[in-house]
């Protein structure tokens, strides 16, 4: 490259990024030489150049902090910290300058201020928040860290305390090293500061009113958190449970459990500043997905307190590096942490730094940025990198992000930059890929030697003392005895959730009915303005024509009876929680649970909600409006209905098939928290369903991958086909003294099909049908035709306009657990059939058919069994043309009312 391709108007001209890629500083300096525009005459340059230096240290120090124990590279340069990059001189050392906004001194030497800003910036935490745009936040900041020098306070008794922590990490891992050989743990070693920090973490919240504290980690050093900070006992964790005595290890058993290291707990502990509870939540192998799950653990529990600033309750969020920097949904989870619906009063971010992911520690190849960290810096969080060898520096940067959280209600994360003593899991040779890592591993004293050996040379304890330690420790395990301190049995957590009472329960159908007099109430108080606003023109034929609904004037529509669902909710005192990205108006324009008033000129003005106005007593209505979100969304939601039974918490997709976005949530959380660890769950996902013409991406819910997971009772796989089948179900959730996911196929065309409507008396009495005979009833029937779902109305129209009157069509409304019972009498009712036809819109190898077959034929009469009328088996889930869609349709139908099939 030649000079000529140098723009000469600015070295930031983004036609100069070549240039500036090879020739970097050096293109700059000519630049930089110049006076800024207003700037102090050239006799003045020095003294500019001290405070361009200042501030080149609260940008750049952390590149020159000790940060790596190991110290396996020298700092990169940074010539931006040298007084010379700024034209300064060993001349200037011993010349007096303004510090400017340097806090602690306003003139000195440069030669003090050079010292300041080391011992401030580059000592064993290095600080990053210069990209917060908020000046308080980095004032705040600043006075902390350059008021501290480095120098951080810790009275003897306080660094007893960090040795006896320590001792009890190591002594912890290597107890479990010799007694279970051979057995994956994910030590801790090389972290082992983790356990001293979290016990900061703890008691600082409590300082600041913390009563609850809900941590979410991956399975790295997860069981010495178990057992060093929650009190679980190792026998619980290493011994299998024999779940039925009678009969030990019984495969028909619900709870299949899962392995040490995925799992949580709680307990009750005591601070200086009184109780805390502590939830560990639990979390499958999917590292990150457990954030956005503590999160909704913790609102949920936040909105129980009426803690709207996060006082009260902390989620505290361990990371990995690798998978920090590595997973999406950490990216989602924070997008939505500041989030009207989603937010939480900031996050303590934790962030286990071990310097590899799996077995690449190479930074090449890890990610595309500086620090694992960098991805906080999307919603301005500081960071705190720290050297996990100095429990001193840990606990400053704990006091100091606690501090900052509780201060200004945001995230911020720690840095803990360690390393990992073995491998992957301790049946792995980490030596074999990484034999320049683990050379310096395998030389470097554990961070209990290092800082026992600097306790003995402060004159802190002996040697003796602190290998005493060491023995006490040891000899505590032997004995079966906790490391952590007693948790408190006589503390009564008052708002803790009672989950005995779903345990147990019958599952049968319970009545969900509403008397008419209180419907009709609950009708005028979702239909009427508290104040006058100007509705848009189609919102308002909307709300006519449910005030019409209320007087009996026309049929009960989805919209109003799903309003009406959650308004008697809400009448009962229970609270209702819906999101999504289009929930309050509803995707296809049918909920209209938010009326905004089309003059209004404010943001924060002209909204009105109709069901936060039913009563004084009434229940909390929340709907939100989501970020462009599956995964993170839907694990919030998750989280919130694990920790609240009492409210109805709903998510729903904008089209059905967007929940694949969300697999692993539903996979490792939904359908098998319950069997792995006991965590019941009412949470409730509505997914717009059906084949409609719209293409491959906007028809299919997945049914069949939501049926392949259902056993041992663990979810509900409903698709209604009536408002009032709607209103009953999602009453049930709530009603029934049961709490299992709820995954409802929810309509779309239907929404406003003539047919599909309800009568007020359907919501006055009743509860949900699992099945639903044909209305007709034609008792005389020779074939038999049952499917789920939109497919019923065009079989119904199809029979009509096809003159058959021989034929009965029958909903299954409930696929999963499938009514079995309830199916069979309905097919006992047409003696005269012969044949027997499951009917589905979906291709073959999708939908109902391969996992509800065997119901099905338990169902039919002796001697029948059912046969397949639909689409092919497809590799798409529709197709994207309308003409194809119209004949599939076409022979779905002719196959199903009229084409013979062998008995």
């Amino acid at each position: 490259m030649s000079t000529p391709d140098w723009h000469l108007t600015s070295p930031l001209y983004a036609g100069n990024a070549a240039y500036l890629d090879q020739f970097g500083d050096d293109a700059l300096a000519p630049w930089l030489a110049q006076p800024l525009p207003g700037a102090a005459p050239a006799s003045d340059a020095a003294q500019v150049a001290v405070l361009r230096l200042i501030n080149a240290y609260r940008y750049l120090g952390a590149r020159r902090a000790e940060l790596d124990p190991l110290r396996r590279f020298e700092p990169p340069p940074t010539p931006e910290l040298d007084p010379q990059h700024y034209g300064l001189t060993e001349a200037d050392l011993t010349r007096e300058f303004e510090t400017g906004s340097l806090f602690g001194v306003e003139r000195t030497t440069l030669a003090e201020i050079l010292l300041r800003l080391n011992n401030a910036y580059c000592g064993h935490v290095g600080f990053e928040y210069m990209h917060i745009t908020d000046v308080a936040r980095k004032r705040w900041l600043q006075e902390r860290i350059e008021s501290a020098q480095g120098h951080f306070g810790v009275s003897a008794d306080l660094k007893k305390q960090f040795l006896k922590r320590l001792t009890d990490a190591e002594t912890l891992e290597k107890f479990l090293h010799t007694r279970h050989v051979g057995q994956k743990r994910f030590s801790l070693e090389g972290g082992e500061s983790l356990i001293p920090l979290l016990d900061q973490v703890i008691a600082r919240c409590a300082r600041h009113g913390a009563k609850e504290i809900v941590m979410g980690m991956a399975h790295r050093g997860r069981i010495n958190v178990l057992a060093n900070i929650m009190g679980r006992s190792l026998e619980s964790l290493y011994d299998e449970p024999r779940h039925d005595q009678a009969h030990p290890g019984d495969p028909d058993i619900p709870l299949s459990g899962d392995v040490k290291y995925h799992q949580g707990f709680s307990t009750d502990v005591a601070t200086p500043y009184g109780p805390v509870h502590l939830a560990l939540a639990f979390n499958p192998s999917h590292l990150e997905i457990v954030h956005p799950v503590v999160r909704g653990s913790v609102r949920a529990r936040q909105d129980r307190r009426g803690d709207v600033l996060g006082y009260e309750v902390v989620p505290v969020i361990l990371h990995g590096d690798a998978a920090l920097s590595g997973q999406g949904v950490v990216m989602e989870s924070l997008n939505m942490s500041q989030t009207r619906g989603f937010r939480n009063g900031g996050a303590i971010h934790v962030v286990i730094n071990n310097q590899i992911g799996f077995t690449t520690s190479d930074p090449r190849d890890v990610r595309s940025t500086l620090y694992c960290t960098d991805v906080a810096k999307m919603v301005e969080a500081p960071v705190l990198h720290v050297n996990g060898d100095d429990p001193e520096a840990v606990a400053f940067a704990v006091q100091t992000a606690v501090d900052y959280r509780y201060t200004f209600h945001k995230n911020c994360f720690i840095d803990l930059v360690c390393y990992r003593r073995h491998g992957h899991n301790e049946q792995d040779e980490p030596l074999a890929t990484q034999p320049l890592m683990y050379r310096r591993i395998q030389a470097h004293p554990s961070t209990r030697i290092l800082y026992a050996q600097r306790l003995v040379d402060e004159g802190v304890l002996t040697q003796a003392q602190a290998d005493d330690m060491v023995d006490a420790c040891r000899d505590r395990l032997e004995h079966g005895e906790s490391l952590s301190q007693p948790a408190l049995s006589d503390f009564k957590e008052t708002y803790g959730m009672d989950w005995g009472r779903f345990k147990g329960s019958p599952t049968g159908e319970v009545p969900t009915a509403v008397p008419s007099q209180r419907l009709d109430f609950l009708g005028g108080r979702i239909t009427t303005l508290q104040h006058e606003i100007e509705l848009h023109s189609r919102v308002q034929k909307v709300l006519d024509d449910r005030r019409k609904m209320r007087a009996g004037e026309l049929p009960v529509d989805w919209g109003y009876a799903e309003t009406l669902a959650y308004a008697s909710l809400l009448d009962a005192g229970h609270n209702v929680r819906v999101s999504g990205q289009d929930s309050a108006r509803g995707t296809f324009f049918h909920r209209h649970a938010v009326w905004h008033d089309q003059k209004r000129e404010r943001r924060q003005s002209g909204v009105y909600v109709p069901l936060e106005h039913i009563h004084n007593q009434q229940g909390d209505f929340t709907i939100i409006d989501s970020l462009l979100s599956e995964e993170a969304v839907l694990a919030f939601e998750y989280g919130y209905a694990t920790a609240d039974p009492d409210t109805l918490v709903v998510w729903e997709a904008q089209f059905g098939d967007f929940a694949n976005g969300a697999q692993v949530v539903i996979d490792q959380f939904i359908a098998s928290g319950e069997a792995k660890w006991g965590r019941q769950c009412g949470l409730t996902l509505m997914l717009p369903h059906g084949l409609e013409g719209q293409g491959p991406e906007h028809s299919s819910a997945r049914l069949e991958r939501f049926l392949q997971l259902c056993a041992q009772d663990n979810i509900q796989v409903c698709v209604p086909t009536l408002p009032a089948q709607m209103f009953h179900l999602l009453r049930r959730q709530v009603v029934r003294p049961q709490r299992k996911p709820l995954v409802i196929m929810s309509p779309k065309s239907l929404l406003r099909h003539p047919a599909s409507t309800s009568s007020l008396a359907d919501l006055a009495s009743g509860a949900f049908l699992p099945v639903i005979d044909d209305p007709l009833q034609p008792r005389n029937a020779r074939r038999v035709v049952a499917c789920s779902g939109r497919v019923w109305f065009d079989l119904d129209a199809a029979r009509a306009a096809r003159g058959l009157d021989d034929i009965a069509l029958v909903r299954v409304e409930q696929l999963y657990p499938f009514p079995e019972d309830a199916f069979r009498a309905v097919l006992n009712d047409y003696p005269q059939a012969t044949t027997f036809v499951w009917a589905q819109e979906e291709p073959m190898n999708q939908g109902a058919w391969y996992q509800t077959l065997h119901h099905l034929n338990h169902g039919a009469p002796a001697g029948r069994r059912f046969h397949y009328a639909g689409r092919p088996a497809a590799a798409a889930p529709a197709s994207g043309y309308l003409s194809r869609h119209r004949a599939e349709l076409e022979a779905l139908l002719a196959d199903a009312l009229e084409t013979p099939y062998e008995a």
